[in-house]
């Protein structure tokens, strides 16, 4: 329970996501890493490159950590989450609060994250198809619509001559092994309990 808690705290060292779009023309794929605080570029210009491809057909500029609140909110909910893990796990190594606190904490962090993945994915829409209808490009598909630009939430997306790939980093990777590791905590700390019974 203490290590898998902990291993939240690796989403303020690594990406917790990444998105990259690789071109005919762009030999080396433009990327960016989602950290828990904001966004950036996996090489030097990658952002501002996203940015002037997007600026053609009408997209939004890439947020910096002050123009959303989620940049300023999730690094305090990881902050809290990985210290009340750590403090339930202390407490249960000394056998001073049942396993079942295990499960409350995981299924708490499950909530916050399957909400986080919620948000994500409604930025990515906004993003893809709330357009500049004063944009230089203006596409649409063959029955007429405008097209959509978002990226995939996770997988693989054609978008135009871009293939679009969204997958979780190092960041996101640890967030997941570090909550079924409290879970393993739980099952490990009933059986336990049951034995000593």
């Amino acid at each position: 329970m203490i290590i898998g808690s902990a291993m939240l705290l690796g989403l303020f060292v690594f990406p917790m996501w990444n998105i990259r779009l690789g071109a005919p023309q762009y030999p080396e794929p433009l990327g960016i890493d989602i950290h828990v605080n904001g966004l950036k570029g996996e090489s030097e210009f990658d952002i501002q490159n996203i940015d002037g491809l997007n600026h053609y057909i009408g997209m939004k500029t890439l947020p910096k950590p002050n123009d959303m609140w989620e940049f300023s909110v999730f690094p305090k909910v990881v902050w809290l989450m990985a210290g009340l893990g750590i403090i339930i796990g202390i407490l249960g190594l000394t056998k001073k609060i049942s396993p079942v606190f295990f499960l409350i904490w995981f299924v708490l962090m499950s909530i916050l994250g399957a909400l986080g993945i919620y948000d994500f994915n409604l930025w990515l829409v906004s993003y893809g198809t709330d357009l500049d209808p004063n944009a230089i490009l203006k596409l649409v598909n063959p029955d007429g619509t405008p097209m959509k630009y978002n990226p995939p939430l996770i997988g693989h997306k054609k978008l135009l001559n871009f293939d679009a790939f969204s997958y979780p980093r190092a960041g996101g990777i640890l967030l997941g092994l570090g909550m079924l590791l409290t879970l393993v905590a739980f099952f490990v700390g009933r059986k336990s309990q049951i034995a000593t019974k």
